[in-house]
C-alpha cells in the first residue's frame, strides 16, 4: 500500500481542506505533513463551517485516525482552542487525533521574534502571518527547538526556559519593545492540554499502516509555489510544501508515494508580497475577490487575484509528479464575459515558458482569451450538464498540462463536487 498525497499547486488557499475532507471517506488515516497554524483549511458541510489550522482535515470523518506529523510546527494555544472548538461540535477529537513526538513547538517568544523581524524589514517585509512559523523552523534547523515529545520529560520547564533566554538574547538586536512574559501562562496551560493526547512515533505508525495495507492520505499546507526551495524566494514559507516534503514530514520512503492530487483554483490568488505575473488590478480582479470570498482564513487579509497561470501550474505539476488534477472555484467566474489564461511569459522581449530563477524581474504574461460560460455552475452535479464554454476551458488546461482534471469543485460544500471518469 502507498501514501497518496494532497497538495496545492499555487500560492496556497487552493481549497485543500474541502478536498481532504471529501477524500477522507476513502482513507482510514489522514496525516498533515508540514506547515503551522499560518495555514487555514476551510470546510463546509451540512450547514457547518470550520477552519482548521493544525488538525488534519479528516477529523470530521467517523472512523478516521488523524496524525499531525513531525514536519509540522504547533502553537499549543492555537491547538487547544481549535480542539476545544471541535469538541464543542461533538467531534471526539482526542479519539481521532494523534501527534508525532518529533513535531516542533512554537513558543510565545517565537511570535515576538517573528513580529520584531518583520518590523525591522520595513518596506521590504515579506508579509508574514506573524504566527511564529519561521522562527520555530529556524530553531528546528539550528538544533535548538523543543519538540512535542519533550513535554513528557522531567526537565521540560528547564528546556523551555533555556530556549526562552536564547530568544531574549537574540531580540536585543532589534529596536522592538515587548513583554517577555507575554502569553506564557496560557502557553503552559495549553501544554498541559496537549499531554492528554496520544503522542506517538508517527514514522513507525505510518509505515505499520502501509504494511497492514491501510490507505494513508498525506495533507499538505500552503502551496508548491511557496516551497522554501522551489517557491518565489524569499517570498515563501519555511517548509517543504512539495510532494517530497510528505516523505520528510511523515517519515515514509519516496517509493511509497502513490497518487499525487494537485489542487488548483480556476484562477490565481496570493496573500502578502511576492511576484504575481497575472495579477489583476481592475474590476475583474475585484469580482474574483468578492465572489470567491478571497480573504485569508487565518489572517482575514484580502488576497491578490489574477488569471490562471499555466507556466507556474506546469512547473508545480513537474515538481510534484502530479497524477490527478483537481480544479476549484470555477463557479466564481460564472459572471465574467471572458476569462483568460497565461500560456507563457515575455521577459525582456523574449518568450519564456519556464518559471525564471529571478522572479523579481519584469514579467509580462501572454494571455489566451476564452468566452465565459455565463451560467451558474454551483448547482450542477453531473459532468454532462456543464456548459460547452466551461468544458472548453477545462480541456484546454488538460491538454496544456498533460494531466487529467479528475475532480471539479463548484462550491464550498461537500456535495458541490463532480468526479470525472
Amino acid at each position: 500500500m502507498n501514501v497518496d498525497v494532497v497538495l496545492g499547486l499555487q500560492w496556497g488557499d487552493e481549497g485543500k481542506g474541502k478536498i481532504v475532507d471529501y477524500l477522507a471517506r476513502q482513507y482510514p488515516v489522514i496525516a498533515r505533513f508540514q506547515g503551522g497554524p499560518n495555514a487555514g483549511h476551510s470546510l463546509h458541510f451540512e450547514e457547518t463551517s470550520f477552519v482548521l489550522h493544525s488538525v488534519p482535515s479528516g477529523i470530521f470523518r467517523k472512523g478516521t485516525v488523524n496524525i499531525i506529523g513531525n514536519g509540522v510546527v504547533i502553537d499549543p494555544v492555537i491547538f487547544e482552542k481549535e480542539c476545544r472548538s471541535l469538541a464543542a461540535l461533538g467531534i471526539p477529537v482526542k479519539d481521532r487525533l494523534m501527534i508525532s513526538k518529533r513535531a516542533h513547538l512554537i513558543l510565545p517568544t517565537h511570535l515576538i521574534i517573528d513580529a520584531a523581524s518583520e518590523h525591522a524589514k520595513g518596506a521590504s517585509r515579506i508579509g508574514s502571518t506573524l504566527k511564529g512559523i519561521s522562527p520555530a523552523y529556524m530553531d528546528k534547523t539550528g538544533r535548538n527547538g523543543i519538540r512535542v515529545g519533550d513535554i513528557l520529560t522531567a526537565d521540560f520547564l528547564e528546556r523551555y526556559k533555556s530556549l526562552k533566554l536564547k530568544h531574549i538574547e537574540f531580540l536585543k538586536q532589534f529596536d522592538y519593545a515587548y513583554d517577555p512574559e507575554q502569553g506564557e501562562s496560557k502557553w503552559l496551560e495549553a501544554i498541559d492540554y496537549m499531554r492528554q493526547f496520544k503522542l506517538i512515533d508517527a514514522e513507525y505508525y505510518v509505515n505499520d499502516c502501509l504494511k497492514k495495507n491501510k490507505r494513508v492520505l498525506a495533507e499538505g499546507a500552503q502551496g508548491a509555489l511557496l516551497d522554501i526551495d522551489f517557491g518565489s524566494y524569499p517570498y515563501v514559507t519555511s517548509s517543504s510544501t512539495t510532494c517530497a516534503g510528505a516523505c520528510i514530514g511523515l517519515g515514509f520512503p519516496p517509493s511509497k508515494v502513490g497518487k499525487v492530487y494537485g489542487i488548483f483554483k480556476a484562477y490565481c490568488t496570493r496573500v502578502g508580497s511576492g511576484p504575481f505575473p497575472t495579477e489583476l488590478f481592475n474590476q475583474e480582479g475585484e469580482i474574483l475577490r468578492e465572489r470567491g470570498k478571497e480573504f485569508g482564513a487565518t489572517t482575514g487579509r484580502p488576497r491578490r487575484t489574477g488569471w490562471l497561470d499555466l507556466v507556474t501550474l506546469k512547473y508545480a505539476v513537474t515538481l510534484n509528479g502530479v497524477t490527478d488534477l483537481i480544479m476549484m472555484k470555477a463557479d466564481v467566474m460564472d459572471v465574467l464575459e471572458t476569462v483568460k489564461i497565461a500560456t507563457s511569459y515575455k521577459i525582456q522581449g523574449e518568450k519564456a515558458e519556464r518559471v525564471p530563477y529571478d522572479t523579481n524581474i519584469s514579467i509580462t504574461p501572454v494571455l489566451r482569451e476564452f468566452k465565459g460560460w455565463k451560467r451558474d455552475l454551483s448547482g450542477i452535479r453531473r459532468e454532462e450538464e456543464l456548459p460547452f464554454e466551461f468544458m472548453s476551458y477545462v480541456r484546454f488546461i488538460e491538454d496544456a498540462v498533460g494531466i487529467p482534471i479528475k475532480i471539479i469543485s463548484l462550491g464550498p460544500d461537500r456535495e458541490q463536487t463532480i468526479i470525472r471518469d
